[in-house]
């Protein structure tokens, strides 16, 4: 079976400022892994439209899921939702059901129905045809559209809004994860080795991570596929291969340093 493939954007000027420091990718590729959809690429792009429309349609051929974090909230910079709508060429318009929820909502706190004032109604408008993603956290929900998933860049909310989704997403295996590391060993030592071991299987990504430690330097080597049995038999022979060039292996990540 293969797998599906997932892209994410993360969109805001924040991120790309250094302002923000961005939580999400990391949950997001590990999130995707477990049910089986890896992540094959994140693009960090600007809140301006013409970026954000052309790089979502130039993505969306290409993989099964793009994801998009950022740029949905009330303010005038949020213009994510607006900007996927004229990808997809359809209109951007109240949801009827993210209105009726949203309204509903505000028309029992003090301020009654003026509180969904025209800036809270952005965060329920969304192209046609859109589905929500509702989460446990926000009472503005996030939404599908074909392929393209857009959630919250918050990540406590677009992590509820992922909990909501992932069970809604056709997956494949699982995507295993198993490393070997050793220190005092060195990526130009063992290079020639690892790609030997590479070629043997070519369904695995075999990755070579260097780190620096008080002991000394050293490199871990991770296998990552859907198949746990090709990722057991390359750790075996990268740990022989550590072995044969005089390094000590242990089983799994470095300690942090």
């Amino acid at each position: 079976m293969t797998n599906p493939t997932a892209c994410l954007l993360v969109i805001g000027n924040e991120v790309l400022s250094g302002r923000t420091q961005d939580l999400n990718i990391n949950f997001l590729a590990r999130g995707l892994g477990s049910i089986g959809i890896p992540l094959r690429e994140v693009r960090i792009i600007p809140d301006i439209e013409e970026t954000i429309i052309t790089t979502l349609n130039e993505v969306r051929p290409r993989y099964d899921h793009v994801f998009t974090t950022g740029g949905i909230g009330p303010t005038h910079d949020d213009i994510t939702s607006e900007c996927v709508a004229k990808a997809f060429g359809v209109p951007w318009e109240a949801h009827p059901e993210a209105w009726e929820i949203m309204a509903a909502h505000y028309a029992k706190t003090a301020e009654g129905i003026a509180a969904f004032n025209p800036a809270r109604q952005r965060m329920a408008t969304m192209p046609r045809g859109a589905s929500l993603i509702k989460n446990a956290i926000s009472l503005a929900p996030g939404f599908t559209i074909g392929n393209v998933h857009v959630m919250a860049g918050v990540p406590r909310i677009m992590q509820a809004m992922f909990q909501t989704l992932a069970p809604t997403l056709e997956g494949g295996p699982p995507i295993v994860s198993l490393a070997v590391h050793s220190t005092g060993a060195a990526e130009g030592t063992i290079a020639e080795g690892l790609e030997a071991i590479q070629k043997r299987y070519p369904a695995l990504d075999l990755g070579s991570y260097p780190y620096y430690r008080a002991g000394g330097q050293g490199v871990a080597i991770v296998a990552k596929g859907p198949s746990a049995e090709e990722a057991e038999a390359a750790i075996a022979e990268v740990t022989a291969l550590f072995v044969s060039l005089g390094a000590e292996p242990v089983q799994g990540e470095p300690a942090p340093a």
